[in-house]
């Protein structure tokens, strides 16, 4: 199945106290390029989510963000060190009563603000490791849904565009006997007017020498065969982007040779057609996994 190399999707989810944002874009790039940004506190996350990346994805550049902040939930999960407030109140008497005169008095804010007064519930690890890789898997799915069907409407176009380009070889391949028995008239035309005495033998020589230098037949039989191969490669499972960019440089070849050896206005102008429906398609195909 032809997947498009761009696409976006996200996926949020409340896990564990924490609002938790997966982003992933991805463009076309010859290779896979994961560029993966996280959180601090989730760095120990990076292997396991580039390996899930690269399972889900073959080739392009795949921009991937985490975000995430706390609930109303995970705010409430904060509580107070009892045992630490203690000995600090008890430490903030002691040295008023050590005081020969009154201290300036503090309010609880203050005491909150002490290094380890105020605790996080702590939290299964191993739970939010596995429920935040989970909404990663939910939203790579998202985002090769979304190639897929940006794939189905590329197929549809080179598909359409190999089937016009074997039309085009139909027709050319159908007026080559016209166009060497033209250039054979021609040039027998050309010689009765230069010379009385015509060396039908030399002619004929140089005739078959002609028509072999003119003779688009394989260079049209490789067109037909190379639009064959494109419309079954789009029919594959696997990632086909670079087979089909090879066979459009090949099929340019033959475009080219065709163009260079073109007897006659019909079959350049079916060259340079063919040409634009390639070229359309190499278009498309640069954006192919």
């Amino acid at each position: 199945m032809i997947r498009s190399m761009t696409a976006f999707a996200g996926a949020e989810s409340e896990i564990l106290g924490g609002l938790f944002s997966w982003e992933v874009r991805s463009v076309n790039h010859r290779y896979l390029d994961v560029a993966l940004r996280l959180p601090d506190a989730f760095r120990f996350l990076e292997p396991e989510a580039r390996r899930r990346i690269g399972a889900a994805v073959k080739r392009g550049r795949v921009d991937c963000i985490l975000s995430w902040k706390k609930t109303e939930e995970g705010e409430a999960a904060i509580r107070v060190n009892r045992a630490l407030v203690a000995q600090l109140l008890a430490a903030a008497a002691e040295v008023e009563a050590l005081s020969d005169r009154p201290l300036a008095r503090f309010n609880a804010f203050k005491v909150l603000q002490w290094p380890g007064a105020l605790q996080e519930t702590d939290v299964d690890r191993e739970e939010l490791t596995t429920r935040v890789l989970e909404l990663l898997d939910e939203a790579l799915q998202r985002m090769v849904a979304s190639r897929e069907k940006e794939g189905q409407h590329l197929t549809a176009l080179i598909r359409d565009r190999s089937l016009k380009l074997k039309e085009l070889a139909a027709a050319a391949r159908a007026r080559l006997p016209e166009v060497l028995q033209a250039v054979r008239t021609k040039i027998a035309a050309r010689i009765v007017e230069i010379s009385a005495n015509l060396d039908t033998d030399r002619l004929e020589q140089e005739m078959v020498y002609l028509a072999q230098k003119l003779d688009v037949a394989e260079e049209l039989d490789r067109l037909d065969a190379h639009a064959d191969e494109v419309l079954q490669t789009l029919a594959h499972q696997e990632p086909v982007g670079r087979r089909l960019d090879f066979l459009l440089q090949e099929m340019n070849r033959e475009a080219n040779t065709l163009a260079s050896k073109s007897a006659d206005a019909e079959t350049t102008r079916a060259s340079v057609d063919m040409k634009v429906l390639i070229e359309q398609m190499r278009e498309q195909i640069q954006n192919v996994e």
